[in-house]
């Protein structure tokens, strides 16, 4: 058949539509290849999320040296090419915050499974939540954060650069960041990123996350895979310290591990308190006659307490919440240190 006008011009907008369909289809369904190793920011955004403003995806690879300086040593280069002033002349990041993974599943907080995994891997059993994955949660310094810190974590609470500014100004006794120093922090969390890898999740719902023929389905799939916040409920002592915790019973070997991969991290020759702890049998005699008592070695207050950095005395202990260190933790150490005292 002759071509004529009318039948080109019906075939080219023919071939017009069928390249708009597969266009808007391409939109609507992206064919994202997500593997063990990608980012959870880039199986988000995949799923139609924009990135958070403390993403830093052009960071240079200076920047992220720079920020795993101040994490690690408190200071770096700078711009200027010469050594930064320390944040704090007391702490570092890793005082408080481990750079690792610190728990077996990332979607939970069970202190039990998380002291096991620090004794497996040869961790320290710490107050604070990991920098590892902190770039992909979405508020800091959550719940009772706030009783301590007071109006200091509304800004900090929905801004990672906030919470670190806090964290380097009050929680480590030290000065606020200047602008390059937080932006290598910020490059430095960026890069340290949860991956695809770190999460429980089955390879048919990684093949419909990179497909997903419902994106909010799969997003809120992704999300349940690990924690957005990382919760903080503030313990009390018990009413009666000579007696413990009601209806808990002491286990003095998984007690031995509270002291060695808690209390030692910091007690040390060389750590960052002040006061070393021993394996003496004075040292747990000491422990054992504060029990009920008003002293920095009373277990349960300066552990559900913490203190206070005051004028003339800025080292001090922060509290570990319940999700850090259970009730049953510290009766298991307060087992421990009976054994060891008698």
């Amino acid at each position: 058949m002759k071509p004529t006008t009318k039948n080109t011009k019906i075939f080219l907008f023919s071939c017009a539509s069928a390249l708009c369909l597969i266009m808007v289809l391409a939109l609507k369904f992206p064919k994202q290849k997500l593997t063990k190793e990608t980012n959870i920011s880039e199986a988000l955004v995949a799923l139609g999320e924009s990135l958070p403003k403390h993403a830093r995806p052009n960071a240079t690879a200076e920047q992220i040296q720079q920020g795993t300086d101040l994490v690690f040593k408190g200071r770096t280069i700078g711009p200027d090419g010469k050594k930064s002033k320390y944040i704090s002349r007391f702490y570092t990041c890793t005082s408080c915050h481990s750079p690792a993974k610190e728990d077996p599943s990332i979607a939970s907080f069970d202190p039990q499974s998380r002291l096991d995994y620090a004794v497996e891997n040869g961790q320290k059993f710490l107050q604070g939540s990991t920098f590892y994955g902190i770039a992909n949660r979405e508020s800091w310094y959550n719940d009772d954060y706030e009783k301590k810190y007071g109006d200091l974590v509304k800004p900090a609470r929905n801004s990672l650069a906030e919470s670190t500014q806090l964290c380097a100004k009050v929680c480590s006794s030290g000065r606020y960041l200047e602008d390059w120093e937080l932006e290598a922090i910020l490059a430095y969390y960026w890069n340290n990123q949860l991956k695809i890898k770190d999460l429980n999740i089955s390879e048919e719902e990684l093949m419909l996350m990179g497909n997903p023929k419902d994106e909010k389905k799969s997003l809120s799939t992704l999300k349940s895979k690990y924690a957005t916040k990382s919760p903080a409920t503030f313990g009390k002592s018990p009413s009666r310290q000579d007696l413990g915790f009601e209806g808990i019973k002491g286990d003095p070997v998984n007690g031995k591990k509270v002291y060695e991969f808690s209390c030692m991290s910091c007690h040390q020759d060389g750590g960052v308190s002040g006061i070393a702890f021993t394996n003496s049998k004075v040292d747990f005699q000491k422990f054992k006659r504060s029990i009920g008592k008003k002293s920095d070695y009373n277990l349960y207050d300066i552990v559900r307490n913490g203190t206070y950095a005051g004028q003339g005395k800025p080292r001090y202990m922060p509290l570990y919440p319940k999700e850090r260190m259970s009730d049953q933790q510290l009766e298991d150490l307060r087992a421990f240190i009976e054994q060891e005292a008698n």
